[in-house]
């Protein structure tokens, strides 16, 4: 079968696929693909089988990254927890990754990064396991009252009875001063962690491209902003896809509130899965605040095919060094070396 390159920008075929099969996810979107271009300038590209002109049976797509700390390279997709091959079968797969083999052979990448959620890559010819995480993903078929139960008595449901007799206000949308808030608390959190935060621009552009697919909820004290998360959906799937807070008002609750509510609303409106996303190994702290919500977890695995050794950003020492400058800045100025980073590191 002959392999074909499409812009799924332009081309109206790829959106209407990504309607239709059950597989894709928000991160499939056209919106979620021109946040990309316009922020990071990332080239989406579409390998497919299906000839121009015929209805779009299959495709994987990419953003072509050129960097030069992190070398030029295809990866599906940049920012994205996960990217399933939409394929229907093993020959379909199999053609579309031959013919990326041999735009690695040709020099025109350093590497190919494909990151699905239930295919299993690495056992095709060339592909090797890269990264992998652990992916968290909660059934909302069960009953309002089931699911509820089965959060974690003390770090749930207790502090969801504390944020309900307390003070704290929720408001939800995507306007500029909802996102302001989120964006104060993002770069709050991010410094407590020592790491610049994505660009602003990121998440206005989000907002303006993907509209009521995205969703902001914030919770305050008294006016004051103490915790925020940013969800997103796409057919029956309801993602986690960013939280942040102020750390000095953790003891109210205003996480696991946020969750909770987002869980309500997806079972109120017919969601089936919510995908709370992947989380490092290392990080035990936010793998057991998934935990606690019932949550069930899996493996997820990258898959990687190189010409030639990756390129790393940072070495080790290299990251506590730069933790450790991070740490010092004031928000502008992290907030800039955000902006000047992401791209690199997709």
């Amino acid at each position: 079968m002959p392999v074909y390159a499409l812009n799924p920008l332009e081309d109206p075929r790829w959106e209407d696929l990504v309607q239709r099969d059950r597989r894709a996810s928000v991160f499939h979107t056209t919106g979620w693909l021109k946040a990309l271009f316009r922020v990071y300038g990332y080239q989406p590209v579409v390998y497919t089988t299906s000839p121009p002109g015929d209805t779009l049976r299959n495709g994987m797509v990419f953003c072509r990254v050129d960097s030069l700390l992190t070398g030029r390279r295809l990866v599906s997709l940049p920012f994205s927890d996960h990217c399933e091959p939409l394929v229907q079968s093993v020959e379909e797969q199999r053609e579309i990754l031959t013919f990326l083999h041999r735009l690695l052979e040709e020099n025109e990448f350093r590497h190919v990064e494909i990151r699905p959620l239930s295919l299993d890559l690495t056992a095709e010819p060339r592909m090797q396991i890269g990264a992998f995480y652990c992916f968290h993903e909660l059934d909302l078929r069960p009953s309002r009252e089931d699911l509820l139960r089965g959060c974690n008595k003390k770090s749930v449901q207790a502090k969801l009875r504390k944020a309900a007799s307390g003070p704290l206000t929720v408001e939800e949308g995507w306007s500029d001063e909802i996102l302001k808030k989120f964006y104060h608390l993002m770069v709050m959190t991010r410094r407590r962690h020592n790491l610049p935060p994505p660009p602003q621009e990121w998440f206005w552009n989000l907002a303006a491209l993907l509209g009521d697919r995205l969703l902001v909820r914030v919770v305050s004290l008294s006016g004051q902003p103490v915790a925020s998360i940013l969800t997103l959906s796409h057919q029956t799937t309801l993602i986690y896809k960013y939280g942040c807070s102020d750390s000095r008002y953790h003891h109210l609750g205003g996480m696991p509130f946020l969750i909770w509510k987002a869980i309500e609303t997806a079972k109120q409106h017919g969601f089936e899965k919510f995908d709370l996303g992947r989380s490092d190994f290392s990080n035990e702290g936010l793998i057991k605040f998934k935990d606690h919500f019932g949550a069930v977890w899996s493996v997820l695995n990258y898959a990687r095919m190189s010409a030639q050794p990756a390129s790393k950003v940072m070495d080790g020492s290299t990251k506590r060094f730069a933790k450790h400058i991070f740490a010092h800045m004031p928000g502008r100025l992290l907030a800039l070396s955000g902006r000047l980073l992401y791209r690199h590191i997709g």
